[in-house]
This record gives C-alpha cells, structure tokens and sequence, in this order.
C-alpha cells in the first residue's frame, strides 16, 4: 500500500507542474483600431485636425509595412502557397515586398508563386553543409531591400490585420519576436500532432515565460536586418536542423532580446497536410534535436509531466483488471483530470478533435514511438529525410 501511495504522490506532482510548464500563453496585442491609433498621432502632435485627420486616417488605418520584406522559403509548397499569398494580398498592412524563396522544388510552387506577381529567387544547388531552408532564408534576405525581414513558412495563414498585429508588437518591444501559430488540424492522422504540441511550448520556455524561451518559432520570424547581420543571418546556424532554436541561442549569445508569442486564429497554420508520411518525418526531424538543446532542469520537468500523464492510463487499467475499485477509482478521476487539462491547453495553441483528447494514451503512445526513432537517430547520427532531402540527425556548431 506504500507503493500505491507513492506513485499517487508521484502524479499528484505531475499535475502540479502544469501551471509550472503553462504559466502563460502570451498573444500578440490586438491590432489597434483607427480611432485608438489617431489619439496616439495626436499626442505626437503629427497627425491633422479635423476632416482631414479623419480622410487621413481611413486611407491608413494602420502602421505603415514598407519597412518589412516578407520572406518565404518554399520547397514543393504548390497546395500551402497561394493560400499565404492570397492572405498577404489581403494584409491591412501591405509589406515593402514579399520574396519566394523557391528551393529546387519539383512542383508548381515558382509557376504558383509567378501567378501573384512577387518577387521569385529560384535555387537549384543547395552548398555543402546548409539544411535546405537556412539556405533559402540566407538567399531571402540577401535579396530584400526591408530594414525588418518577416521570414514565414508557407503553410501559414494569415487574417487581414496579421502583419499589423506582428508590426505593433515590434514597434512596442523594438526587437525580434516569433509566433508559434495556432495550429489547425481537419484529418484523423493531424491530431497525433497534439501531444506534441503541448510538449513544444513547454520545451521552449514559450509557456513559462517570455523572458526564458529557449528559441525562436521558425514558421513566423520578425528580425530587424541590423539584428540579423549582427548575428551572422542563417549563415550562422547552416548545418542545425531546428534553425529557429539556433538563432534563439545566437541572440542571446550577441546580446540581442527577441520575445515569442502564441498565435491564435488571425495567425495560423497546418502542418503536414500532405500525408502521416509527412507528419512522422516533421516530428521526428524535430524532437530529438529539440530535446537535445534544452536545458537540464526544463528537460527534467517536461519528461516528468509527460511521463505522468501516460502513467495515469497506465495504473487505471492494472487496478481494474486486479479488481481494486478504490484504486480504480481513483485513477478514473485522475484520468478525467487529465483529459480535462490536455483539452483546455490544446484550445490555446490549436484545434483537435475531442476524440484525440479522451482517448489521449493513443496520441501519446504514437507520440513515444517517434521520440524514440528520433532519439535513435539522433544517437547514432543516422540522418533523417524531409521534403525529398537527406537531413544529418544531429546539430552542428
């Protein structure tokens, strides 16, 4: 019975460490609407008085963009791309110039890209020890005429006011800030995403403080080119598989602040809606690399929660087969609490079906077995592939 009583304690522990781990969901401010903006005009004495003010401001409602050159690395992105482009056609905030970085792809994606008249710089050989997309985000802002490049992947999607809400929260912080996007999700193979999700915010400080984030979120990057120069561009993370921790770790090795933020619906994405092939590659590129680059205690911390949450399931089945209804009952509640935190953390950083929350352990025992094969080749530096590419299993210095 003292052991039963341990591992009850255990997972008392577990649960406690979730508003330790999910502290917080920081958001982007809400774009602010023309009147707030024409009272901060005034108080800067630049704006008009009367009508004038008014014609002015309904001409631009928001922050001007010509300062941002939107970069987009694509490699055989032809079903994500025009949905981006289509939403930066319809920005409130028009950027400076938007560039598509089309990377040696096989399929429509430079004829796609031609159709919305932008910018294309096509690239046939990626050189030795670059991943492909450090590559096309080094060629992007070699090419870019903006003082702040906004670097997004093309699987996001973008409401109206994306890019004033992104241009707001720079003009008020003043330095480079990320946004992991909310993520959306339609066929049964996404939700094994879930667990995933959850772990990734944790595992990069995103949920436990903006001050202590580990890295930068790829899909959604804002970096002033000053900023970017100082710290050697992707230039200086060409052989990492996760570049977005890279950079993270390159700023705040040259001094440099940057904040992170969680999307929500106005700033989103789907990822890996080709296919579960994709979905397993993507995760276990990720995982274990991530891993590798958190720190000690934050490691410990999530590994402890995680492991937890699949002991519940766990103890509930091994009582109910011995026939222990106190216990299993016991375990029944624990359950349901767990389900109960997995479904209003999943509402904050993206859409799953209830299926995937009740019925987490197999979401999870999924989520285990691509952990394992990434920390596998990880291990023994056996590289994985991803979009046709043969990637090396381990970061580089």
């Amino acid at each position: 019975m003292t052991y039963e009583i341990l591992q009850l304690l255990l997972i008392g522990l577990g649960l406690a460490l979730t508003p330790v781990l999910f502290r917080r969901f920081p958001k982007l401010p809400a774009a602010k609407q023309p009147r707030e903006l024409q009272a901060r005009e005034l108080e800067k004495g630049l704006s008009q008085t009367g009508e004038a003010a008014t014609q002015q401001l309904q001409l631009h409602p928001y922050p001007s963009g010509s300062r941002i050159s939107v970069i987009i690395p694509a490699r055989n992105e032809a079903m994500n791309l025009p949905l981006l482009l289509q939403d930066l056609k319809e920005q409130s905030t028009n950027p400076l110039e938007i560039i598509c970085v089309d990377d040696a792809s096989t399929d429509a994606t430079a004829q796609i890209a031609a159709g919305y008249g932008i910018k294309i710089i096509t690239l046939h050989d990626k050189p030795a020890g670059w991943t492909g997309k450090t590559w096309a985000c080094q060629q992007g802002a070699e090419h870019a005429a903006g003082e702040l490049l906004l670097f997004l992947d093309a699987d996001v999607r973008m409401a109206p006011d994306g890019i004033a809400r992104i241009l707001q929260a720079y003009e008020k912080e003043a330095v480079t800030l990320s946004v992991q996007p909310y993520h959306e999700t339609f066929r049964p193979y996404e939700q094994f995403s879930l667990i995933f999700n959850l772990i990734q915010g944790a595992a990069n400080g995103t949920t436990t403080g903006q001050d202590k984030a580990l890295g930068l979120h790829g899909p959604v990057i804002l970096m002033p080119r000053t900023v970017y120069e100082l710290i050697g561009g992707h230039e200086s993370v060409r052989r990492h598989v996760i570049e977005d921790l890279a950079l993270g770790q390159r700023l705040r090795e040259a001094g440099q602040p940057f904040r992170v933020y969680v999307g929500d619906e106005s700033i989103r994405y789907r990822m890996y809606a080709d296919g579960p092939v994709s979905l397993f590659q993507g995760w276990v590129k990720n995982m274990a690399a991530g891993a590798a680059l958190m720190p000690f205690v934050l490691f410990l911390r999530v590994f402890f929660w995680v492991t937890v949450m699949a002991a519940v399931p766990i103890h509930l089945v091994r009582h109910a087969v011995q026939g222990n209804l106190a216990l299993t009952l016991a375990y029944i509640g624990l359950y349901i609490s767990w389900i109960v935190i997995i479904w209003a953390l999943a509402a904050k950083l993206g859409r799953f079906r209830r299926g995937a929350i009740v019925f987490y352990p197999i979401v999870l025992a999924a989520t285990t077995l691509i952990f394992l094969v990434s920390a596998v080749k990880k291990l023994f530096r056996i590289s994985v592939t991803w979009k046709g590419r043969s990637i090396p299993g381990r970061v580089e210095p």
